[in-house]
């Protein structure tokens, strides 16, 4: 359930997110059968399913028919991307009703939609027409479906309703939640959480992806844009420091969430457990340095993105603001110190540009000046995190070094990373 931002006239000043390349793209699931939908459970909730290929030509009755009892839309093409064409107030089978449009992606869009059945709001994630999109989303749907068996109070996950396949597009309906924690950050003015929440959502973030791991799933796209706040509630404080940042909206105050309660979304490009998955993974700014050198992943990756996202919660900016893979390594060795070079010597084919005589290429092969300076004004890790943490740095420090340890497997594991003091001292005593 991935949900990209909605364009607005807010500046994004982080870098815009790489396109999804053809080598990123995600394991073949079991191919979804086309359909116009017929009616199937999942638990006790009823779902649509494909059942028929539907016909091509609008003027089909079974269509016609519906249109006319006002059970749904009338028959339109999709958008030259593959997107689904609506319009506000219309039906989305005769079951649901378009309320608004949440989001907007590469996979599709998320429509607000009312339940006439359940009688509430609902997100429904409409997948585009586009065959590699539909194949991630029936992954999802396979995901989430064995999630939601073993998450059985839904406090970790996402929750699916049901899911349907609708004039060729894969629907998913979960549960409405609140904005994600990068929507939060953005229409706050980048300005950092406080560091008492930045440990009540890491807590629960890697109680997540413990659940996963022990079920031998791996997430692999872990980032604030999929970690969504419960509720959109937020409560007004004074902030002072924010001034400089923001001093158009005459803001002395900034947002705090009312609740820490967070879960996880999009598990379009989840994978069980397997030997040897090299294919790139993880959107960029997460993205751990096995994937970029290609020695091969498993569940550390999902670890170093959560090294990450502590530390953008707690600064307000994402660690890792870079397009290109050796800037990225650079930039890591700047902030994190020199990397192995065991790791650097077993670079694979695609990598092995970015090594020269046993260490990275830097700044010799950089493709700019503007390159070398973005690297150069970067901090040490425990630098940065004492410029935006009052109390409890030492704690985190030594947590997030833990969590983006170069090797994968010298990385603490969820399970560890949760004993760690960070989470478990008193900090009422401090």
């Amino acid at each position: 359930m991935e949900m990209e931002r909605v364009t607005e006239l807010t500046i994004d000043r982080r870098p815009r997110k790489r396109p999804r390349l053809g080598w990123d793209a995600v394991p073949q699931a079991p191919k979804a059968q086309l359909g116009f939908f017929y009616v199937q459970e999942i638990g006790n909730v009823t779902s649509y399913a494909p059942s028929r290929t539907p016909s091509d030509n609008p003027s089909s009755l079974f269509v016609k028919s519906l249109a006319r009892n006002g059970s749904a839309a009338p028959w339109r093409g999709d958008d030259k991307d593959g997107h689904y064409v609506f319009e506000l107030g219309e039906n989305l089978t005769s079951r649901y009703k378009i309320h608004s449009k949440m989001g907007e992606g590469t996979f599709g869009q998320v429509l607000e939609c009312w339940d006439r059945e359940r009688k509430e709001m609902v997100a429904i994630k409409i997948v585009r027409g586009v065959k590699k999109y539909r194949d991630a989303a029936m992954i999802e749907v396979d995901v989430l479906q064995q999630l939601g068996k073993h998450d059985k109070g839904g406090n970790r996950c996402v929750q699916i309703r049901n899911w349907f396949d609708y004039r060729n597009h894969i629907c998913i309906v979960f549960e409405k939640l609140g904005p994600s924690l990068y929507d939060f950050l953005r229409k706050n003015n980048y300005r950092s959480f406080p560091i008492d929440l930045v440990r009540e959502i890491g807590r629960q973030l890697l109680e997540c992806v413990a659940f996963m791991h022990d079920l031998h799933l791996i997430h692999t796209d872990l980032k604030p844009e999929n970690i969504l706040l419960v509720s959109p509630e937020y409560i007004k404080v004074p902030d002072y420091k924010g001034l400089s940042r923001s001093p158009k909206d005459g803001s002395y105050y900034k947002r705090i969430p009312k609740s820490s309660a967070i879960k996880v979304i999009d598990f379009g490009s989840t994978t069980y457990e397997k030997k040897d998955q090299s294919y790139i993974v993880s959107t960029r700014h997460y993205r751990a340095p096995e994937v970029i050198l290609g020695l091969g992943w498993s569940y550390p990756c999902d670890i170093w993105s959560v090294g990450c996202i502590l530390v953008e919660l707690c600064s307000g900016e994402a660690l890792f603001q870079t397009h290109e893979n050796l800037e990225h390594l650079a930039m890591m060795e700047r902030v994190l110190g020199p990397m192995p070079q065991h790791m650097l010597k077993r670079a694979g084919r695609s990598a092995e540009k970015y090594v020269r005589r046993g260490r990275l290429d830097w700044p010799e092969g950089a493709t700019s000046r503007d390159s070398i300076k973005a690297v150069l004004k970067l901090h040490r890790l425990q630098n940065l995190i004492m410029q935006h943490v009052d109390h409890s740095a030492g704690d985190l420090i030594h947590l997030v070094q833990g969590l983006l340890r170069y090797d994968p497997s010298d990385r603490l594991l969820a399970r560890e990373a949760l004993r760690h003091p960070f989470f478990t001292r008193d900090h009422l005593r401090r």
